[in-house]
Formats: structure tokens, sequence, C-alpha cells
């Protein structure tokens, strides 16, 4: 299937590579997806393509949105960087600082790179709980953490952007999402958005491809799991859900967006360069107890030895390889694996000299 955009000549394998992703989206019956790539000071790739609506009749165009799951975190990180940025909230104060409620004896710094042992809910709760934030942060207030803070790492998959999105709006006054577009995204050119406004509803694309939910009790599948809805294609592409602010996940945004937020952030343009580096830099390396296998997590990042960034349930993928001197952002309407952001990225690396991951 043939993709819309721009490619640099020396990056045309990535736009082959782009058209057979697009290919397998058609051949599924799916939504369709984008890709942009930044590197060395230059957008190089910009590309989108299929179909947009579920019923496969509105076409995917360049200012197209889409949820890209957890590649929302990064988003909620930064809002409370800059704060920090400002002076006005410290890593390592005690949490309860901001938020007196607060249970865990806990601190932004163990928020921000998944060691407050918020990795779920227990007390089970209705999909309308994530529409009602007060809510949602007061059981979050109240739940004992899984592990004593800073002695273990967890992905917290759903609570997230409530837990750094509360200190935000204590602090500020403002939402996460109304930060997040007058702070962040307004400033630097990024057409993402957690809070989808009602004038934007008519540009956001389907998510399509779910397979059933798992029965596991795991604990990622009970992370998942409670408040129910979060693959439930009926939930997730509703008014509702994309005009609440749900910022661990509900993000949405095009592939130039997401990843022109770590562009932003390597141009100095976002946070100071110290912050900036203690953003991307190790905050712990551990068996993640949601993930079941080693992690390492920075300020709003995973990270490994290419660079730092976040992948999302459903295969979008935001990446800055240092090694590369790139960044990545593909997002996607089909949930799938994360194969295809493989593909793509090996596509970028192989253009770059790079072997492949």
């Amino acid at each position: 299937m043939p993709a819309q955009g721009s490619t640099d000549t020396a990056f045309e394998a990535v736009r082959d590579a782009f058209e057979e992703v697009l290919g397998e989206h058609d051949a599924a019956g799916a939504t369709g997806a984008g890709l942009a790539v930044w590197h060395d000071g230059d957008w190089v790739v910009d590309l989108w393509g299929g179909h947009a609506d579920a019923a496969l009749t509105r076409p995917w165009r360049e200012d197209t949105m889409v949820m890209p799951y957890s590649v929302t975190k990064p988003f909620a990180a930064v809002c409370a960087l800059v704060l920090v940025d400002r002076g006005l909230l410290d890593l390592d104060a005690p949490l309860q600082t901001y938020w007196p409620e607060m249970r865990a004896a806990t601190t932004l710094r163990q928020v921000l790179s998944h060691q407050s042992g918020h990795a779920l809910l227990e007390r089970p709760v209705p999909t309308e709980t994530l529409y009602d934030w007060d809510l949602m942060c007061s059981l979050i207030a109240e739940q004992p953490p899984l592990w004593e803070p800073g002695h273990g790492c967890g992905e917290s998959a759903l609570l997230y952007g409530h837990l750094v999105g509360e200190v935000v709006r204590r602090v500020d006054g403002r939402s996460l999402g109304t930060f997040l577009r007058e702070e962040v995204c307004g400033p630097h050119g990024l057409d993402f958005s957690v809070g989808v406004a009602t004038a934007d509803l008519p540009r956001v694309g389907d998510l399509t491809g779910f397979a059933d939910g798992g029965t596991s009790d795991s604990v990622l599948e009970r992370a998942v799991a409670n408040p129910p809805g979060a693959r439930d294609p009926a939930v997730v592409n509703s008014q509702a859900w994309r005009t609440a602010e749900i910022p661990a996940v509900n993000g949405h945004g095009t592939a130039r967006a997401v990843a022109g937020l770590l562009v932003a952030i390597a141009e100095g343009r976002v946070l100071s360069a110290p912050l900036a580096r203690e953003m991307v830099s190790p905050a712990v390396t551990a068996l993640d107890y949601v993930l079941g296998e080693e992690a390492t997590w920075g300020l709003g990042v995973g990270i490994d030895a290419d660079g730092h960034g976040m992948g999302g349930l459903g295969g979008s993928l935001l990446w800055h390889s240092t090694e590369g001197g790139y960044v990545l952002g593909f997002v996607s309407g089909l949930v799938a694996d994360h194969d295809r952001a493989t593909r793509l990225d090996n596509a970028v690396r192989a253009c770059c000299g790079l072997p492949a991951l």
C-alpha cells in the first residue's frame, strides 16, 4: 500500500518497510499508521497511510491523531519535570509534601521511575471510574504499595498519569492535560493531547485488531484490567474515553508529534540540560514486577544500551537512538505486537549504517 508524505533519499528503504507495514494493516482489515524519523537535526521521514476509521472509509491523513497507549507516559513525566526545573517540585521530597492524602511513603523520583509500588488497584472498580479524576486519585492515594517504595520497580500501567498529574495539579492548579497543552505541546508545535478537544475529535483514528483480553492472574493482567476497558474497542474509541484525561495511556497524536517530544528535549527546548540528562539516565535497573523481566527506567522513559523512549500496548513506539542520532515515532491504528516497530527501527538503523537489533 503506498504511503503518503516525504522521505529523504537516503531513507527510501524506510518508506519501503513502512509500506510493507501498511499492506499488513490493509490485509488485516485494520486502520493505518504513521511514522516519523528525525536524524542529525532534520526530519528525514514523515509518512502516513491507510484508513482512519474502523469502517475503512476515511483516509489516514497527515493530521490524523491516534492513541499510542504508554507512549503517553513520557509526555506526562515531562509536565512534572518542567515544574522541577522551575523550582516548584523537588524530585526527592516526600510526595505527601504535595499530596497529603497519599498513603505510600514515596517520592516524585520514585513515581516517575516506576519505583513507588503503585502498579495496580486492588479494589475492583467499573470502567466509569477512569473518567472521574478525583475518584481515581483518592483510590490511588488509599492503595497500599505492592512493595516498599524504592525497593523494586514495576510499570504503573494505568495509574502513572494520575500519580504524576495529581502532583502537577496540586502545585500548578491546572490539570495535566491543560498543562501539557499550554506549557509543552503548544509552545513546541507538538500535535499531541491528553483529553482531545471536541474540535479535534473528527481527526482521531480508530483502534482496531484487538485480540481477546488475557485471563491470567499475572500482575500485568491485573494492572491493565482494573478499571476495565483499556483494551475494549467500544471503550477506547468512544468520545468519553478520548476526551477524558487518563495520562498513563490516552494521549492522542501524530507520529511526528510523538517523535517531536524527544527531539525538543534533545535540542534543549523543554528542559534544562542537567534535568534532561537526568531524565534519560538510569534511575533503577531491576526485575520489573509487572513486566516480569529486567528493566531499566529513567524519569518517564525506558532505557537500554541504544537509547531511551517508550513503547505502547498495541505496538506504537517512541525511541531516541543515541547510537544512531535519530528519534523515531511510530503510531499504529492496528493493536498488535512490536514486531512492526522493530522492523521499522532496523530499517532506519540500516540507513544509518548500523547493525540490526
